[in-house]
């Protein structure tokens, strides 16, 4: 393998626990980053030669290398995968009973650039590197090897792949994946369009959320905004919600939702809405609507740093729509899966609302993404997901 060599100081946060490596952090004059073909293995050293570990490096972009083995003499290879995969195996089944979750989440489960989720026997792979991508071969080797699945998706059509120089395609490689997957979360069934939906398919990061949120909807008229294909409001509608309005930009997310309650002998208490949630909160406010429990689950509305100014508005002009619709002493729950919106702000924007209408918020819970999403504590990318159960007063 060719050597990475690095700038002085520039491997500070490598020993403090960190994969990345930035351009910038190079010596180039030593390892110029030409000389490097995208997804080559590389020996990473510091400035004064020492080797720190393994890397595979795409020198056309910001984060030029990502380490993978903190020792030179463990290449990535079938036998890591293999290695990783059951390290990553034995936290998910101490944490759910049921195969049904994120089996490796890139740097917190040691392999970066490659998401894995699991459905029964149905494995989803995102590879978003170029490193990860030379190693498919070996990825769909290693997950036979330790799972014997069903098929095995290769779902490579995410943003990051274009960065990376990557193409993007959805396709099988092993076995056959049906378009709808069944799985199960928190005792209710579902299916997920794996080869359609957003992402893998389904998001598994909100699972304790979800399970929160049960304990509060029975009897309850519940909204779910961004419903997607009804992750909250199917489980609210498996928790004996009376009636759950699902309401996504999505017609096609909306008929699996649909689905989804079916499974569960529930459609006749779902309606659905298709069209903009800003929009169609402003229709359900002039038709005079109000819900017991109304969950604010949205997209990133921060992708990037500069966003942030932008989405914090947006933030707070949905958390505001959201609590318009929300009864008396009815329950929000607000939601953020931006890692540039910080916990403190996404309260001050709950608190600052809440003002704004004139009603007393109390944050009751909070939560948090599932044990099948690990934080790396060096690298605060990975945690990102944050919930607020709050119920709203009025002011007396």
């Amino acid at each position: 393998m060719q050597q990475l060599r690095l700038n002085a100081g520039a491997d500070k946060r490598l020993r403090g626990g960190h994969h990345w490596i930035y351009s910038n952090e190079v010596n180039t004059k030593v390892s110029p980053l030409k000389q490097f073909a995208a997804g080559e293995q590389v020996v990473v050293e510091s400035s004064n030669g020492k080797a720190l570990g393994l890397a595979y490096v795409n020198p056309n972009t910001l984060i030029c290398a990502r380490l993978f083995s903190r020792t030179v003499k463990t290449p990535l290879d079938s036998s890591l995968f293999v290695h990783r995969l059951n390290i990553a195996l034995s936290l998910r089944e101490a944490c759910f009973d049921k195969p049904c979750y994120r089996l490796v989440f890139g740097d917190s489960d040691g392999l970066s650039g490659l998401v894995i989720d699991r459905y029964f026997d149905i494995f989803v792979v995102q590879i978003s590197t170029a490193g990860m991508e030379l190693m498919k071969n070996e990825i769909v080797t290693a997950i036979e090897k330790v799972f014997k699945p069903q098929g095995i998706l290769f779902r490579n059509d995410g943003k990051m792949r274009q960065m990376e120089g990557l193409e993007s395609y959805v396709e099988t490689a092993y076995g056959e994946v049906p378009d709808l997957v069944p799985f199960e979360e928190n005792g209710v069934s579902f299916v997920a369009p794996v080869k359609q939906g957003q992402k893998t398919g389904w998001f598994y990061d909100h699972r304790l959320n979800r399970a929160r949120m049960q304990q509060h909807v029975a009897g309850k008229k519940v909204l779910d905004l961004f419903s997607y294909i009804g992750g909250w409001g199917v489980q609210a509608l498996g928790a004996g919600a009376e009636h759950v309005t699902c309401l996504d930009a999505s017609e096609f997310a909306l008929d699996v939702a649909t689905e989804n309650a079916r499974l569960n002998d529930a459609d006749s208490r779902l309606e659905t809405i298709q069209g903009d949630a800003f929009d169609g909160c402003k229709m359900l406010l002039e038709e005079g609507e109000k819900f017991d429990v109304v969950v604010l689950d949205p997209p990133a509305f921060i992708q990037k740093r500069k966003d942030i100014r932008n989405g914090e508005q947006a933030y707070k002009r949905i958390n505001q729509l959201a609590m318009r619709l929300v009864a008396k002493n009815g329950i929000l729950i607000s939601a953020s899966c931006s890692m540039h919106l910080q916990r403190e702000r996404l309260v001050d924007i709950i608190r600052s609302e809440s003002r704004t209408l004139d009603r007393q918020a109390q944050i009751f819970d909070q939560g948090h993404q599932g044990g099948d999403h690990p934080v790396h504590p060096a690298i605060p990318e990975t945690d990102y997901l944050k919930s607020y159960f709050v119920r709203l007063l009025p002011v007396s």
